[in-house]
């Protein structure tokens, strides 16, 4: 099989960046932007980038989903599940039943 092509990109910031999908999140601008504490420095981009595209940026708005809703956005896997429902327990929180 051949090596998958890479694309040299430059993101709206002018970070220079390799891509071989089509994907056009900068990898530069992501780690800019990864938040140092709280739930969401716990998740992988794709997975803090389904939730705050879902307006979910807070344990009491991540409380009013049900995990089941939560592994239906785009970005999240099933790996996250557990760091978010700890999260949610750490704060007398939990998923929607």
């Amino acid at each position: 099989m051949a090596a998958s092509k890479k694309d040299l990109r430059t993101c709206n910031k002018g970070h220079q960046y390799y891509k071989t999908s089509d994907c056009p999140i900068c990898p530069i601008c992501e780690r800019e932007r990864k938040p140092d504490n709280g739930f969401l420095a716990l998740l992988t981009a794709p997975a803090r980038r389904a939730l705050e595209n879902n307006g979910i940026t807070s344990l009491q708005k991540l409380s009013e989903y049900s995990e089941k809703e939560i592994l239906q956005f785009h970005g999240m896997g099933p790996a996250s599940i557990p760091k978010l429902r700890t999260a949610l327990q750490e704060e007398g929180l939990s998923f929607k039943e």
